[in-house]
């Protein structure tokens, strides 16, 4: 919630993928090097979770599907044997299985699915298998579950349905909606597994006051009370509000635990019942984040703190099986890990290698087992388990089939910014890369600011392909500047009220560290990012003409104007304490459009229609100011798209646009003319 700007375009599925067109089956039967059609080849793996008895484990596995009219992704639920390694795919259909989890007896999984009316609603499927149960049928759609620990009943959230006054106005256009009031609540709800005498099941709402649940839930031990986070409005906007409250399931009676001007969320049980870990924030809370895991005890204490993690946004897993200790999964610099912190006090640790990317982290219900996912800049995510009190990882799915292609060499590197600080990124360097060679080179910038370039598969769907760049001739530089998440609190939040200043110089002293490692020409560069990345993008372009191309995706171009559209109001008011009529010269200085009269360089926009994050009206300011100013420009607007472009057929047009546009600007004619006269 926190990093609300980092672009997740990460997806998968369980069936297979495929495509339409001779030319693409063309290229699937004898690719020669990465492609942006390859990307969409690799499939994305999640929710890795092992059984209570510890035998087997389910994963979800989400596919691309581009056929029949189709463009969207997939997800279906698969289980291994972890005694032999057998796996199977246990869901299937045209409609994804996702948000999977195992009954307490591990002989049903239970999961949320559309595939009957449009809906999200909760489903059960025996692990043996057989068809699966509906167990809801609701009209918005179940959002989170959690069996309870006998297995007989499953609470769930879901918002508050409309009225059959508001449908009916709906259906009589009659249906003006007035901002922020009549807000849809979510609701923890808690429904049997089995039905009645009569068939049914009566669901039953456990929170009827006006508050919405968000931030997790857990049962406690006995099945008696469930612990759970809610905020003062569903919007996202208002997270800083979370408080965390108990709620008894037979008599529906809630009581605060914790109510603070921190943001307090992620409650779990302690295996015996008698104490509370949770996550509570800085107060007050801030869009940059850090906080602690906290313990309480179940009936209502002052919470005590537990030694600071490495980043300060450690999100909990579960209490170790003893309950001497909690599991938390955190950023650290260029990768996902998981860590203890002793219950007593004692100091953070992490459990997984340094080197190891440990994504999704899981733990089992028996607290004995950890899930996961991991990759590595040229390996793609695959599903893994490990005991949660020793660190070995098993892998457990293989569900990957891509060609073997050469990939450029990914490697960490480090330098010193302007003003001493280090700074860290990856470097890509291009297929068959030659020492001393100078190539033509982009520089990518991530969205957040709180977001972070990890070790991830380079070959992975994005809308800037690392891989396909590499294949094409490009070194890639991914900036970690200050602000990003992995490197602790003070560095996360070192580019406070200074958007385009010392985060500039942190990016621009990279680009010329890479250029004194005689890789990049410093002739053919370009420049790209989303969201934040596409603010600093803007931002670039009126700072500098160093860069050939550029490329801005949903860019932040206007914080003043951005504050009053976006869905996140209070975002950059935080970063710049205050809002734009309060320190306006702030505002103005640190955004693009009040320089745009700088720009030079040729800038591709790509923005989805249904951004409400950063609405679409940001770049068209941008575009606008580049047609006035003969810059040239081209804007690329993606329909039905949020913050991210989410749909297969989309993505791709948006990663080849950014293939072509730097080809075009970067390495044409006269560019590789120039790259072969200065590498002599």
């Amino acid at each position: 919630m926190k990093k609300v700007f980092l672009v997740a375009l990460v997806a998968a599925s369980g069936v297979c993928l495929q495509t339409g067109g001779a030319s693409a089956i063309a290229e699937q039967e004898a690719p020669t090097s990465w492609t942006p059609r390859l990307a969409l080849d690799v499939k994305s793996v999640s929710n890795v979770r092992a059984s209570p008895d510890g035998s087997r484990a389910l994963y979800e596995v989400r596919t691309a599907v581009m056929t029949d009219g189709k463009s969207e992704f997939n997800t279906q639920i698969y289980v291994t044997m972890l005694d032999s390694g057998e796996s199977f795919q246990l869901t299937r259909g045209e409609k994804s299985a996702t948000g999977a989890k195992w009954s307490p007896d591990g002989k049903w999984i239970a999961f949320t699915s559309s595939r009957e009316g449009g809906k999200a609603n909760l489903y059960r499927i025996r692990v043996a298998g057989g068809e699966a149960e509906k167990l809801t049928d609701v009209k918005t759609g179940v959002s989170a579950l959690a069996w309870s620990p006998d297995g007989s009943h499953i609470a769930y959230t879901m918002p508050d349905p409309p009225t059959k006054e508001e449908e009916k106005a709906k259906k009589e256009k009659r249906d003006a909606r007035v901002i922020d009031e009549n807000l849809k609540m979510v609701r923890l709800h808690v429904i049997p597994v089995e039905t009645d005498l009569d068939g049914e099941r009566s669901d039953v709402t456990l929170t009827e006051d006006n508050y919405s649940v968000s931030g997790g839930f857990d049962w406690s031990p006995d099945g008696r009370t469930i612990a759970f986070s809610h905020t003062t409005t569903p919007k996202i906007n208002d997270w800083t509000t979370a408080d965390v409250s108990i709620v008894d399931v037979e008599t529906k009676s809630v009581w605060t635990l914790v109510a603070t001007n921190a943001a307090e969320a992620d409650p779990h049980y302690s295996p015996d019942g008698s104490r509370i870990a949770l996550s509570i924030s800085d107060d007050p809370p801030s869009w940059a984040f850090a906080g602690r895991v906290y313990i309480i005890s179940a009936r209502g204490s002052a919470p005590r703190a537990l030694a600071a993690t490495f980043d300060e946004q450690p999100a909990i897993l579960g209490w170790s099986q003893d309950g001497d200790a909690i599991y938390v999964s955190e950023g650290r610099r260029t990768v996902s890990s998981v860590g203890v912190l002793p219950v007593d006090g004692g100091a953070f640790t992490f459990l997984t290698p340094p080197d190891r990317m440990v994504t999704g982290a899981t733990l089992s219900k028996s607290h004995t087992m950890l899930g996961f996912t991991s990759e590595s800049p040229t390996k793609p995510a695959e599903a893994f388990v490990s005991a949660a009190n020793r660190f070995d990882a098993t892998n457990i799915s293989h569900v990957q089939d891509l060609p073997d292609l050469p990939m450029g060499a990914t490697r960490v590197i480090r330098w010193k910014s302007k003003d001493g600080m280090e700074i860290e990124g990856l470097l890509t360097l291009p297929v068959g890369y030659s020492d001393g060679e100078r190539v033509p080179f982009l520089t990518v910038i991530h969205g957040g600011p709180a977001g972070a370039f990890q070790q991830r598969f380079i070959a992975s769907r994005g809308a800037y392909p690392i891989a396909a760049f590499a294949s094409d001739g490009f070194a890639v530089l991914r900036v970690n500047p200050r602000g990003s998440s992995g490197y602790g609190a003070t560095f996360r939040k070192a580019n406070h009220a200074d958007w385009g200043g010392a985060d500039y110089h942190d990016i621009m002293t990279g680009v010329d560290h890479v250029i004194e490692m005689g890789v990049a020409d410093p002739k053919r560069m370009g420049v790209m990012g989303w969201s934040y990345g596409g603010f600093m993008t803007s931002w670039v372009i009126t700072q500098t003409d160093r860069f050939k191309a550029a490329s801005v995706g949903a860019g932040v171009t206007n914080l003043m104007s951005m504050t009053g559209v976006t869905d996140i109001s209070n975002f950059i008011p935080d970063y710049f304490d205050g809002n734009p009529w309060e320190v306006f010269e702030n505002y103005r200085d640190h955004s693009a459009m009040f320089h745009i009269a700088n720009a030079k360089t040729p800038t591709l926009i790509q923005h989805g229609e249904r951004d409400h994050r950063v609405p679409i009206s940001q770049d068209f300011e941008l575009y606008d100011a580049l047609k006035r100013l003969g810059v040239p420009t081209k804007m690329v607007v993606y329909p039905r798209q949020p913050h991210g472009v989410r749909e297969p057929q989309l993505l791709l047009d948006a990663m080849e646009r950014n293939m072509s546009w730097f080809k075009k600007w970067v390495i044409g004619e006269e560019a590789v003319e120039e790259t072969a006269a200065n590498n002599g």
